[in-house]
């Protein structure tokens, strides 16, 4: 589960986010302020301030409904839909998408991350290429409001997070209906299964079709 096992850096803008850290959501913490130095240094011919802590790429498509608070970069070639609500410290990487009543919150989107129609993404990491279908949500909060452990074979690792949602690595996909419960850790290269309930580590090139029920890709 180390980030570089899950990530290509070269598909992000938030690469020395991740420098120094075992686990990919040591991050969560930390996007705020580094979105912050990050838009500052952002080129002005590239990147235009459109409010308080916001800078959006020149080429991006934000949507005149969209609702959009700082801080915030969005980048290149980006798609912001219709009635999307950015609640803050967000990334969206080039040529991604977050589409019709998608919300986002201390999320870092990797490039060509869609998260397309009526999708919740808190407190996330969705690495490069990662695809959430309809529907689909990460849950941040224990309902208990403990705090976030991962589960794996091995034991559970505690995060000493209260909100932590979701880590998918490159090239997941998630099916319709899913709910990715909190310290989800998805690998490289897996699927989820439609309307799948998820929970703890899933290995790369895995198929998920229910808990306890994984198939590994051939």
């Amino acid at each position: 589960m180390h980030p570089a096992k899950l990530f290509d850096f070269s598909q992000t803008l938030a690469a020395a986010l991740f420098d120094g850290i075992a686990y990919p959501w040591e991050a969560l913490g930390k996007i705020k302020d580094f979105l912050i130095a990050l838009g500052e240094s952002l080129p002005k011919e590239e990147y235009e301030q459109r409010g308080d802590g916001i800078w959006i790429a020149r080429s991006a498509k934000v949507a005149p409904t969209a609702s959009i608070s700082g801080p915030v970069i969005i980048g290149k070639d980006a798609e912001i839909r219709h009635c999307a609500f950015i609640r803050g410290s967000a990334l969206v990487g080039e040529g991604a998408v977050v589409g019709n009543s998608t919300e986002l919150k201390n999320v870092v989107l990797f490039n060509k991350v869609q998260v397309p129609h009526y999708n919740y993404v808190g407190d996330s990491i969705l690495g490069f290429r990662s695809h959430m279908g309809a529907g689909s949500i990460t849950s941040n909060v224990k309902s208990d409001k403990t705090l976030v452990c991962v589960h794996t074979e091995e034991g559970s690792l505690e995060t000493g997070l209260k909100k932590f949602g979701a880590i998918l690595g490159d090239c997941v996909e998630v099916g319709c209906g899913s709910v990715l419960n909190p310290g989800t850790v998805v690998g490289r290269n897996s699927n989820i299964y439609p309307l799948s309930m998820v929970r703890g580590y899933v290995a790369e090139n895995s198929i998920y079709k229910r808990q306890g029920e994984v198939a590994q890709k051939r």
